[in-house]
């Protein structure tokens, strides 16, 4: 045999021995914002090859101002970053939704205002004043309930600004808002901007996992080993990014070089993220949904009116908030 030939041969056999090559299934991912530190185990799992041993290829589609929530329940996506608040209203109204993992552990959220105001103590002191807000029926009864919990009228005046609300509040414009303590409230840290704020638990509000994966129970049913390889490279991603937060930090800068610039702010936010318990708990929960969370702001969301039917009736009856989520597809911890 020539040399040729018998490179020939070698080359035959390695392709052999290595068998042919395995199609990877392909995955849609859909954000519910512009990527940010709630979305870092995602990257950490795509960049470092997380998803790619699980076999599969995963995509996440860029940001739009469709609803991850809808993407996912007219089944674009097959997986969608979802606030459980708008993801209980969705799933309620109809929506082919199901929770599949619990991205932070507790609430991120916090009723904030600056720190300079004397007048402001307890939220019974919010009545009267302003605050500028983002125009949903959630925050108006969170708000209101806060200041009855603790003895107030619960009356106040409400211009809806949306993300200038945070502007509003530094110039004085308005007197509180709401925000999202591990990205608004780190960048006022940052940015030198003293704040006090009310937890929405410490004021009768039940404490919840501010955001989930959703996917939908076609998707699930059709796939469910692939939902259950893409939940654990994604559960191992968040592992990665609280364990390596120097590492995590520079592959979601990385990935979204192009919007994400302030490489500070994104450290910052993902320190806040551990330190807080918020992506993995205490005791070292990551991932997993507690069923009692779930139940408790879900009764909520039904004793305020704010869960409504397809046809946008108040519902007369409680549902059944197991049906909403599952842990099924988590590695067991």
């Amino acid at each position: 045999m020539t040399l040729r030939h018998l490179a020939l041969v070698a080359a035959c056999l390695i392709g052999l021995a290595a068998g042919p090559a395995v199609a990877q299934q392909h995955v849609t991912m859909a954000l519910d914002w512009t990527p940010n530190t709630n979305h870092i185990g995602l990257y950490v799992a795509r960049e470092l090859g997380y998803y790619a041993e699980a076999g599969l290829d995963v995509e996440i589609l860029p940001y739009t101002d469709t609803s991850a929530g809808a993407l996912v329940a007219n089944h674009v996506a097959d997986f969608g970053i979802v606030g459980s608040i708008g993801f209980m209203t969705q799933h309620t109204a109809g929506a082919d939704l199901k929770a599949v993992y619990a991205v932070t552990q507790t609430e991120t959220g916090r009723l904030v205002f600056n720190a300079e105001r004397a007048d402001i103590r307890r939220p019974r002191d919010l009545d009267g004043l302003t605050y500028g807000g983002f125009g949903s029926a959630w925050e108006n009864a969170l708000i209101t309930s806060m200041i009855e919990e603790d003895g107030g009228k619960g009356t106040y005046e409400t211009v809806t600004l949306g993300t200038s609300a945070y502007e509003a509040l530094a110039n004085g414009a308005v007197d509180f808002t709401l925000e999202v303590y591990t990205w608004e409230g780190v960048k006022a840290e940052l940015d030198g901007k003293a704040q006090r704020a009310f937890r929405y638990a410490d004021f009768g509000v039940p404490d919840q996992h501010t955001t989930l994966i959703g996917s939908s129970a076609a998707y699930l049913d059709a796939n469910p080993e692939t939902a259950t390889t893409f939940i654990g490279a994604t559960q191992r991603g968040y592992a990665y990014a609280v364990a390596h937060p120097d590492e995590a930090t520079d592959i979601l800068v990385a990935a979204n070089s192009d919007v994400l610039t302030d490489r500070k702010l994104i450290r910052a936010s993902l320190q806040a993220l551990i330190d807080g318990h918020y992506l993995q708990s205490a005791d070292g929960v990551i991932g997993a949904i507690a069923p009692e969370k779930m139940n408790a702001i879900g009764q909520y969301l039904f004793n305020a009116g704010i869960l409504k039917d397809g046809n946008g009736t108040v519902l007369a009856e409680r549902p059944d908030f197991s049906t909403y989520f599952s842990n099924a597809y988590l590695v067991a911890e």
